[in-house]
């Protein structure tokens, strides 16, 4: 087919996601190979975001791509309740790179439904309804992890599923008390955290839910006692403690599960994304070994037709063996050095960078008007100008692919980038930055 025809089918018979139809433009990819997208006039562009924080091997991994060829030889599909052997694979795989405390996994199709599933399971465990999750969180767009999301993508769902209960997290750059540390940052809001449990009346909570590093929302990252906090008022009114890991689960931060940084063990986690690099999709639940007991003699009501489907989990077993023979951590954490120190000296040389935030191949560059005032380049949920639009135009003029969200530009590459890639890209992203402070 013709590269305008692609564009023709996509716009006229697609509802593109997060989009207002009327003027779409989508690129049309040809083909993608390690950390670059070629179009289809041949001009190469680097994959900033892996996507969406997902291709976290980058694209045609031959690894990947053989498990899925020869599970597909065998067969594409059998109902969950026969025995899978990638099924039963994967999740053995899982478990024992997981705390010791884990137990059994539940597989679903995505990030959004293991956030769902998670919520069900914890809420039947306990015997409790509420569940309390943080503002400027995502946890997905279906009606339950809607709920659970705290920022502008939820609205659409409003008014709201009962139970459902934000709560305010840290974000030191943007409090207006100076905290003389993080660790008293992290005392000031377990405090509040505490006291709203105590005013929701804390038999009645089943989960606290977090993004264990706040992803699409600017990679806020909890201060020094924090996630240990949660953990703590967790375990002393029998709340179970559920890490979102979909975006920075699989070796995104560093190490293989974001909350390894904090020494904590969740009772719930939730993964999709880099389980399998997203070449198949799917996504689950690891439960701890007493909810895994408790289901021996209670009814597990959760049920997929595509849980654990063979394909994927042939995939996600490719993807995780992977990650770990290539000693893929290593370059995150040496590539994540880089960009740190890179980030740092963007911040000191442009006025308009206000902050930024990484861990491991996970940043955030948060752009303002003002340094001193803090003020957003855009207002909270509006872009009435464009400017972010205009920001992410001019990443893309020079190549550099990724994805913006409120006033933050997103840099998440894939865990495979060298050392002379990225500084390739980080270049681009200097002159952008340069550019948007002369627009003001």
């Amino acid at each position: 087919m013709s590269e305008e025809s692609i564009r023709t089918n996509h716009t006229a018979y697609n509802m593109q996601s997060w989009s207002r139809q009327k003027g779409l433009n989508p690129l049309v990819i040809e083909k993608a190979e390690g950390i670059y997208l070629w179009d289809s006039s041949g001009r190469r562009y680097t994959d900033m975001s892996s996507q969406l924080v997902n291709m976290n091997l980058g694209h045609g991994n031959k690894a990947i791509i053989e498990a899925v060829k020869t599970q597909a030889d065998r067969y594409c599909y059998v109902s969950p309740s026969y025995a899978s052997g990638p099924r039963g694979e994967l999740a053995k795989l899982l478990i024992s790179l997981l705390p010791d405390n884990f137990g059994k996994i539940f597989f679903t199709n995505a990030g959004a439904d293991a956030n769902e599933n998670a919520v069900k399971i914890a809420r039947m465990y306990t015997g409790r309804n509420k569940v309390l999750s943080r503002y400027r969180s995502y946890h997905g767009s279906s009606f339950g992890a809607g709920n659970l999301t705290g920022e502008v993508r939820r609205y659409a769902l409003e008014p709201g599923i009962p139970g459902f209960i934000h709560f305010f997290a840290p974000y030191v750059y943007r409090e207006p008390v100076n905290f003389p540390s993080e660790r008293e940052a992290a005392d000031y809001y377990l405090h509040k955290l505490r006291e709203q449990v105590l005013y929701e009346n804390p038999p009645t909570i089943a989960a606290i839910v977090i993004e264990t590093i706040s992803g699409s929302n600017g990679v806020v990252i909890p201060p020094e006692g924090y996630i240990q906090g949660i953990r703590k008022i967790c375990d002393e009114f029998g709340i179970m403690m559920i890490c979102d890991e979909v975006m920075m689960g699989f070796g995104r931060t560093g190490k293989l599960f974001a909350f390894e940084h904090w020494g904590v063990k969740p009772d719930l986690v939730t993964f999709a994304k880099g389980v399998t690099c997203g070449y198949v999709p799917l996504g689950g639940v690891a439960v701890s070994s007493k909810i895994a007991e408790y289901f021996d003699d209670h009814l597990l009501s959760c049920g997929l037709t595509y849980s654990g489907h063979p394909l994927a989990c042939a995939a996600g077993i490719a993807s995780v063996n992977y990650l770990i023979e290539t000693r893929t951590l290593d370059n995150v954490n040496a590539r994540g050095a880089e960009l740190a120190a890179a980030l740092t000296a963007l911040k000191a040389k442009h006025r308009t960078v206000g902050d930024v935030r990484s861990k491991g191949l996970m940043s955030a560059i948060e752009l303002v008007k003002d340094k001193k005032t803090r003020e957003p380049l855009v207002p909270y949920g509006q872009d009435p100008e464009g400017i972010m639009k205009k920001v992410n135009g001019e990443l893309a003029k020079r190549g550099f692919m990724t994805f913006t969200h409120e006033n933050m530009i997103i840099a998440a590459p894939p865990l495979i980038i060298t050392g002379e890639q990225l500084a390739e890209e980080l270049a681009k992203l200097d002159e952008v930055l340069t550019v948007v402070d002369g627009w003001s």
